[in-house]
């Protein structure tokens, strides 16, 4: 039977504790750890069905609330607002604070971890810096952007952040960042059909105050400094290049700007040397692909290169 325990750690911002929860079943032996990254205006609680899937696999599965994020907020009023200064760090501090949390409890097993959308932009500064402490990377619904349209936006952002303060929130910047997004899905430009295919999960996200919110321009600049981190060239250098990674994605996701963005990260990474590297691309799903018609098959897919993973670990050991 799987169980979900919550639990709370600080924040390297020393401000705020982390919401967390941690899924295992107890009557299968655990052969590995999964940590997981969440996405942007969303919760480490919308990755319960795909973590009780894989508990059941034997993987330990464990994610918290980011800054900004779910219940580590001490109001509601801080939602989409990450820290005053170097937030793209603080976020992947965090991360990393996990990571050792569950190393410590876990130390004999091998440990990987997942990150999603902004999750896995995240994901990719943090395998920066600590990609050797990890044994496999997933990262999912993530892209490219062109660094013209990353400056620009940061440019406008500090234009309204000077005038408004960092705690604004703009629904410009949001049209300008994501308003082409639902084009192909839907007549409301800010309707979230882009999402996924499946109405009911669409429907539940709207409806849910914690998915409902517009960031802040701090939560905005956290975001576009972090991508323009990920993307400088020096930066890519720093990454292992025997780490095990997996790119995975929806072919009609817009983040990725259907398909291109994971495909040229595939490239990026090919190209710095990176061993082990696949790009899976599902052809008719959208961002979430957890959440997908298809999901089903997602999460055997990610299961079975888990397990690829430990194999090959323990042919090495061998």
């Amino acid at each position: 039977m799987v169980t979900r325990e919550e639990f709370f750690f600080p924040s390297k911002d020393e401000k705020h504790l982390l919401h967390a929860f941690l899924w295992q079943d107890r009557q299968v032996k655990a052969k590995g750890i999964l940590q997981i990254s969440h996405g942007m205006i969303e919760y480490i609680g919308r990755y319960d069905e795909f973590a009780t899937y894989l508990a059941k696999r034997g993987f330990i599965v464990a994610g918290h609330d980011h800054l900004g994020h779910g219940q580590s907020v001490n109001s509601p009023e801080e939602w989409g607002y990450f820290t005053q200064k170097d937030g793209s760090r603080m976020v992947v501090e965090d991360i990393y604070k996990l990571t050792t949390l569950l190393k410590k409890k876990f130390s004999s097993l091998p440990y990987y971890v997942l990150g999603h959308s902004m999750g896995s932009f995240m994901i990719r500064r943090y395998m920066m810096t600590y990609g050797k402490e990890i044994d496999g990377v997933i990262i999912m619904g993530t892209g490219k952007q062109s660094k013209a349209n990353l400056i620009a936006g940061k440019a406008i952002t500090t234009m309204i952040k000077a005038i408004k303060g960092e705690h604004y929130r703009s629904q410009f910047i949001a049209d300008l960042m994501f308003g082409t997004y639902n084009k192909d899905f839907g007549k409301d430009k800010r309707g979230k059909e882009w999402l996924t295919r499946e109405e009911s999960f669409v429907a539940k996200y709207i409806n849910e105050p914690s998915c409902s919110f517009l960031f802040t321009l701090n939560g905005v600049e956290t975001l576009l400094n972090t991508i323009l981190f990920i993307h400088d060239k020096h930066n890519i250098s720093k990454l292992p290049k025997d780490l095990p990674m997996y790119i995975v994605s929806g072919a009609k996701d817009p983040v990725g700007n259907y398909g291109k963005g994971p495909r040229a990260v595939y490239e990026d990474y090919k190209a710095h040397g990176v061993e082990e590297i696949v790009l899976k691309l599902y052809p008719e799903d959208r961002h979430e692909i957890l959440n997908e018609k298809d999901r089903g098959q997602v999460y055997e897919d990610i299961a079975c290169h888990l397990e690829g993973w430990l194999a090959l670990k323990e042919k090495r050991i061998l």
